[in-house]
């Protein structure tokens, strides 16, 4: 696209879509030769103002040379970016370098450039400048610029404010009228506050533009009932959507106004009147013709039901990449496709643009699944009144991603961050397209309210229709990252709803301490058992017998409820014989108000086949209006309230039948009460239970995460130095045993030496050299690490046990070549443990602690955490491995030096995280005594840093 005069190639790696903060998408790219037409074009939509405040004088349009000017760039020295929607720019930036008194240059020694700015008037508030700003500063970065400068009239407060709300360090000076501004581009942590605020803020837009529309078209509804576009069409009808809604089909006849009562067009351009969020069900060879359409008329967002792209094989997966771009190109976000739908049970709202046939009952939970299979069987469960987990509950809003082309778990997470209507966040993920960006949603999310996932397509690859990066990760790797930032990991939808439902009704418990009581010794002590088996500490059960009455099981569970030796009360219940529904009901109720009285603590019901007392327990005290019902519900787990919504058409509570024919239901519960949720079986009950404890004490860590200690005896300048010369002799290498203890040592990390012994003289003299006693150990690959193997001879006091030693070595295993032997002084005795680093190319830097040889080979007893790690993070790194006892005086035997061990973690993390180029670090065995630690093998890897996207300017994924 460039001549051949200019300097560099077409940097197209500049190119990206982004989300603006209204929720629209737009493109940056380079401008090139190509677009004079579009830059004239787009100059000419500016204001006289806007032309002013760019040029500081009147300059109604560009001369020939401005144009040239502004066009030919060599992306080194002179670059220029535009944000494109479609084919027509709505905002330009640009940088020249400058040397010594601001006059024009070149060359890396010259690292300031002079930016400017010009945005379309029409398009100032939707965060383009910034966006801009953001990707020119990246772009500099990378061409070796540190600082940009920009003169600035006063009167120019808006782009004033771009620069001074990016949080990066600068100087504001003021001369001859002109406000100059100077601020180094380097990240600092404030302006990437900024940058993840504004990421938030504009993704979060996004989505609830799909989710909340004012108007919405069915593209491809049948004129007869059924098929996929007329069953939505319904759907969203018979859900009471507040907005408008409209029918569309190409192939209606001329004249024909409506369908079923509903206004019908022939394509979406046809409609009077502005359309939100256009739902697609139409053959997906016709879907390109849909959305040029949609673009045409301004459509916001799109939901894509049909299928036939990536989950179809090569050609399909070309279709979808095709659709996004074409979406993106009108600045509209896409569901899909092979989407199940959107539902969105806010009053305000009341959506069900979904091929669910009833609107789920309204209520705090957020559902996302990837799979519409499994998104159908997560409606059904949380919907169900009977037959497992019963109760009320509903659903705030409801995304099924389908190939998630496009919108993400991500996407949505930046939405129930902010969304008031959500208490609790759960989701299916079968692929996770960016885990560094998740783990930071996720972390963010789950500090103010629960988010729990079940992951499918753990142990095999994703459906083809996820296009993701690939993780060098194994899956208990990842599991474990997630968790550190707070995710409550499940393995089944079951567990998934279980959890959910205890989190979304009742407090979080404040520690492990359970009390258990109830009408059944066997339940009760299933129910002991298990809280043994999940880590939890129980009290012994309390038996009320059979003959227990409701009164009795109040008085029970307000004694436990006030026992400040509890933290969570579990009530086992069988039924009475004869008693019923209304016996049921009176339990449902002592229980409830027993609850009601002591709020603070989590109460769990486990029941076998009682009828109607899940139902009851769930519910208010009656199906009669409670006088002074409360307006104001308790906080729950996610911190806001519990009270569910009503259904605005019938005034009915959110637990109506779960046939949703509209049956009487019953009332919110009074102020202060959370309805208890029931299992029909005690294991699960506990393993939500356990689940809530967990999170419960992350919260509570993560009010004080800790902080990354400074050492003073790190060479940060000398480290990047030996990395520097290391990696100017190629792409990526294995560093020697000298290299690697240099490169260590700069940062504290001291590993005991190993001098090569290829013959018994060698082995003689190397230690003489290292003094007595020594070990000699073999080293090749297949005998590395492996004592077990009798590689290895410890305690050699003297020579002759030394010559003794190499001899039996050799007879055993081969001549030295095939050894490759070395003698190291010996170390104190201890545990020998094992640390890695590895930059992952999806979700970062990680850090890995385990026991060296079986526990961690075999038994993978191995925990991660992300780096930088803090001191907390390597205290509970250090105790997180099921060996962990044997840290810590296991069987009488001396507790080890783990201080130490945890700050040479601190230290590793340290280097991987200042010198990215460091992307593999191993030390092993780590040997942890009593007093200190030693390092007697170490390797390292560097590498040209990978590609920090945590980092960098805003952008969408790419199309994959």
């Amino acid at each position: 696209m460039q001549t051949s005069s200019d300097r560099h190639e077409y940097p197209a790696h500049w190119e990206a879509d982004v989300v603006l903060r209204d929720g629209g998408t737009a493109r940056i790219r380079p401008i090139t030769v190509d677009d004079a037409e579009r830059l004239v074009s787009f100059y000419e939509q500016v204001s006289d103002e806007s032309k002013y405040y760019r040029f500081f004088a009147p300059y109604p349009r560009l001369s020939a040379k401005d144009v040239h000017r502004f066009t030919h760039h060599d992306f080194v020295d002179r670059v220029g970016l535009a944000a494109a929607v479609g084919d027509d720019f709505i905002g330009t930036v640009r940088y020249d370098r400058i040397g010594a008194g601001g006059r024009p240059a070149t060359g890396a020694e010259a690292d300031e450039a002079e930016v400017a700015f010009l945005v379309q008037d029409a398009h100032q508030g939707r965060g383009v400048a910034s966006a801009l700003l953001e990707h020119i500063a990246a772009v500099a970065r990378e061409r070796g610029i540190r600082r940009f400068a920009a003169e600035v009239l006063p009167a120019n407060t808006k782009m004033i404010k771009v620069f001074t709300d990016a949080g990066y360090s600068q100087k504001r000076s003021f001369e001859d009228g002109v406000v100059r501004l100077e601020f180094d581009l380097e990240p600092t942590d404030r302006s990437l506050a900024v940058q993840y605020a504004r990421e938030q803020r504009a993704e979060a837009r996004s989505v609830q533009r799909l989710l909340a529309p004012g108007a919405v078209a069915v593209i491809g509804t049948g004129r007869a009932p059924g098929g996929v576009g007329r069953s939505i069409l319904d759907n969203i009808r018979d859900g009471g959507f507040t907005g408008r809604l409209y029918a569309v089909n190409g192939a209606l006849p001329e004249g024909q106004k409506e369908l079923d009562g509903i206004p019908a067009f022939r394509s979406v351009r046809d409609i009077d009147g502005p359309v939100d969020l256009a739902v697609v069900a139409v053959p997906a060879e016709r879907v390109p013709e849909v959305v040029a359409e949609c673009g045409e008329h301004d459509v916001q967002g799109l939901v894509v039901i049909s299928a036939g792209y990536a989950e179809s094989g090569p050609e399909g997966r070309e279709r979808q990449r095709a659709l996004v771009r074409q979406a993106r190109s009108h600045g509209m976000r896409i569901i899909g496709p092979n989407s199940f739908g959107v539902i969105n049970t806010s009053p305000e709202v009341r959506l069900n643009a979904s091929l669910a046939p009833d609107m789920p009952r309204a209520g705090r939970i957020g559902l996302f699944a990837q799979s519409g299979a499994i998104g159908v069987a997560l409606l059904s469960r949380l919907h169900r009144r009977g037959g497992g987990v019963t109760g009320v509950t509903g659903l705030s809003t409801f995304v099924s991603s389908g190939n998630r082309a496009d919108v993400s778990g991500n996407d949505v997470l930046q939405y129930w961050y902010e969304d008031a209507d959500t208490d609790v966040a759960l989701m299916y993920l079968e692929s996770i397209g960016n885990p560094r960006k998740f783990t930071r949603l996720a972390r963010r999310t789950a500090a103010a309210k629960p988010l729990v996932v079940v992951q499918g397509a753990r142990h095999g690859a994703g459906p083809r229709g996820h296009a993701v990066r690939a993780t060098q990760l194994p899956h208990a790797t990842v599991s474990a990252l997630l968790r550190q930032a707070g995710v409550i990991r499940v393995d089944t939808i079951t567990e998934l709803v279980d959890a959910g439902l205890l989190l979304a009704r009742q407090p979080l418990p404040a520690g492990p301490r359970v009390a258990i009581l109830g009408n059944s010794e066997s339940l009760g002590l299933l129910t002991y058992d298990a809280c043994l088996a999940e880590g939890l500490r129980p009290h012994p059960p309390q038996d009320l017998t059979t003959a227990a009455s409701a009164a009795d099981f109040h008085a029970a569970l307000s004694r436990a409820l006030a026992d400040d030796s509890s933290d969570a009360v579990v009530v086992t219940a069988i039924p009475s014989v004869g008693e019923g529904s209304d016996g049921d009901a009176a339990l449902a109720e002592a229980l409830r108000s027993a609850a009601a009285e002591q709020p603070t603590k989590p109460v769990l019901v486990v029941h076998v086949e009682l009828g109607g007392l899940a139902e009851a327990l769930s519910a208010a005290t009656s199906t009669a209006p409670q006088p002074g019902a409360a307006s104001g519900p308790a906080p729950t787990a996610g911190g806001t309230r519990t009270g569910e919504r009503a259904d605005p058409r019938t005034g009915a509570d959110e637990g109506a039948e779960a046939d949703g024919k509209g049956a009487p239901a019953p009332v919110p519960p009074p102020e202060g009460a959370h309805p208890i949720p029931a299992y029909p079986a005690a294991e699960r009950a506990v393993r939500a239970l356990a689940q809530a404890v967990a999170y419960g004490q992350w919260r509570r860590d993560a009010a004080d995460p800790g902080k990354v200690p400074e050492y003073e005896d790190i060479d940060e300048r000398g480290a990047a130095a030996l990395i520097e010369g290391l990696l100017a002799r190629g792409q990526g290498l294995t560093l020697t045993i000298d290299a690697t203890c240099e490169l260590l040592a700069a940062y504290g990390v001291h590993v005991h030496r190993a001098l090569p012994a290829p013959t018994p003289d060698a082995a003689a003299a190397a230690a003489r050299t290292l003094g007595y006693p020594v070990a000699l150990k073999a080293t090749a690959p297949h005998l590395r690490h492996r004592a077990d193997l009798g590689g290895v001879r410890l305690d050699l006091a003297d020579e002759e046990q030394l010559r003794r030693a190499y001899a039996e070595l050799t007879e055993l295993f081969g001549g030295p070549e095939e050894l490759r032997p070395v003698v190291q002084r010996m170390a104190p005795r201890g545990v020998d443990t094992v640390v890695r680093a590895v930059i992952d190319p999806a979700a970062g830097a990680v850090l890995s602690f385990g026991l060296a040889g079986a526990a961690s080979q075999l038994l993978s007893d191995m925990a991660h955490r992300l780096i930088p790690v803090t001191d907390r993070d390597a205290t509970s790194l250090v105790r997180s491995i099921r060996t962990a006892p044997l840290l810590f005086g296991w069987r009488g035997s001396a507790p080890v030096d783990t201080p130490a061990l945890e700050e040479l973690m601190l230290r590793v993390s340290r280097l991987v995280h200042g010198h990215p180029e460091v992307v593999a670090v191993t030390l092993e065995p780590v040997v942890v005594a009593p007093h200190g630690i030693s390092v007697l093998g170490a390797s390292v890897r560097l590498a040209p840093p990978p590609a920090r996207d945590d980092q960098g300017p805003r952008t969408l994924p790419p199309t994959y």
